[in-house]
């Protein structure tokens, strides 16, 4: 199947030829030769990752037995039984390989990866420092990979996270909430996650951006395509200041069940889910049973009983869900299942000396005495004022520093810091 890609948020330019026997994939110019995909070495993780780059565009994100069959065989050994490359595990499996090959001739792996970058992503996977364990409770579910946009470490970021959903068609009163619980949890160093469409999800996003704190919007299409059309100016501010996440392959576009898949991965990216308006059939529901499937809290905010947006929000809270007004309830609540709460009382989460380098010369520009503005520290560090930003997340995250108003300051942890 042949993608038709839509622009993205700056001009790829043209992409570099390859060789044909370099390619993983096929070729777009001759979908009846398969490329072959990298010669399997026990442990040679490239040629896995590259892998499933490649099947991030033959197989659609949460099929639970292309999933069965990675964790059993491998990416590489399953992309060879698509390209005929290797006999398939049984007659039986012919059926569901066939609907796979029906998509080869597309662009190959090295030309996603190359589309990516041009815009600024990276693909990370089982098995990347930067992949989030706790995506492996999705177990066969789980994504081939995910397509990240932006400066923060994504599994660093995830690990203080709160997913924030609801209505596409909103009231006043659901933004209000929406975003006021965002800010609230970006002060108190909570990323907050969201699917970047209309209405709640928006404010959600909108609310964090405003408390200059994380927020990471998952998307149900390419990451180098902006869905809706109208959020261009949001998600390239969400770019730039926390981080774009995509199952899909470059210039792939959404579907209705694409949404409702993307919802798993909110779910199991962050430590909770709150629900701030959704109707009895609302994809939002998807995202807090998936929650509540994984062992997740739960959340909802109550509404007007008379509002059939608060409808589906209700039913949540008549069953397992919590009810929250604000974002302190929030945190009392996702901090019950680790060391989220209070990480500055409990010690860091990754040793200073096992902090990525570029997070570690950030950290050296926090003034040891009072408070600095992120512009100060990028400047010390010597680095762009979002990345900085977005180490210096990462690094709440984790317990080493805190904000203090405008500024960032040290976090008080005991023999951790030097005297300067």
């Amino acid at each position: 199947m042949t993608t038709t890609r839509k622009p993205a948020w700056k001009p790829r330019g043209a992409m570099p030829s390859m060789p044909q026997r370099e390619r993983v994939g096929v070729p777009q110019t001759d979908p009846a030769a398969a490329a072959q995909a990298p010669a399997a070495v026990p442990g040679d993780h490239d040629a896995e990752r590259l892998a499933r780059v490649a099947l991030t565009r033959l197989v659609e994100p949460g099929d639970e037995v292309a999933g069965r069959w990675l964790r059993t065989h491998g990416a590489v050994t399953l992309l060879r039984w698509v390209t005929g490359d290797a006999p398939p595990p049984a007659p039986e499996a012919e059926p569901r390989l066939a609907r796979y090959r029906r998509r080869l001739g597309g662009p190959d792996a090295r030309q996603d990866l190359a589309a990516a970058g041009a815009v600024g992503a990276r693909f990370v996977c089982p098995g990347d420092p930067e992949w989030p364990r706790q995506l492996d409770d999705l177990a066969s579910a789980r994504p081939l990979g995910l397509w990240v946009r932006g400066h923060p470490d994504l599994r660093l970021c995830a690990l203080k996270s709160v997913a924030v959903v609801g209505a596409r068609a909103c009231t006043e009163y659901g933004a209000h909430v929406a975003g006021t619980l965002a800010d609230g949890l970006a002060h108190a160093g909570w990323a907050v996650v969201s699917g970047a469409a209309y209405g709640i999800d928006a404010a959600a996003h909108r609310g964090a951006l405003a408390a200059t704190g994380a927020t990471i919007g998952v998307l149900a299409c390419g990451v180098d395509r902006v869905y809706p059309p109208g959020h261009t100016e949001l998600l390239g501010r969400v770019a730039e200041q926390g981080l774009i996440v995509a199952e899909l392959a470059p210039g792939d576009h959404p579907t209705r069940s694409r949404f409702l898949l993307r919802n798993r991965v909110m779910a199991a990216l962050t430590r909770g889910t709150v629900v701030v308006e959704a109707e009895r059939r609302s994809g939002s529901l998807v995202t807090a049973r998936w929650a509540q499937r994984l062992g997740r809290p739960t959340m909802g905010v109550p509404g007007p009983v008379t509002s059939g947006l608060s409808a589906g929000v209700h039913e949540l809270l008549r069953g397992e869900a919590e009810l929250v007004t604000e974002a302190a309830e929030v945190v009392e609540l996702v901090g019950r299942i680790g060391a989220d709460l209070a990480p500055a009382r409990r010690g860091p989460v990754v040793p200073r000396d096992l902090l990525p380098p570029a997070t570690a010369r950030v950290l050296e520009a926090v003034p040891g005495r009072g408070t600095a503005r992120p512009e100060e520290i990028a400047r010390e560090a010597g680095t762009e004022r979002d990345e900085a930003l977005g180490r210096l997340h990462e690094l709440q995250s984790l317990g080493f520093v805190a904000r203090d108003g405008t500024g960032w300051r040290l976090a008080p942890r005991s023999g951790e810091h030097p005297k300067r």
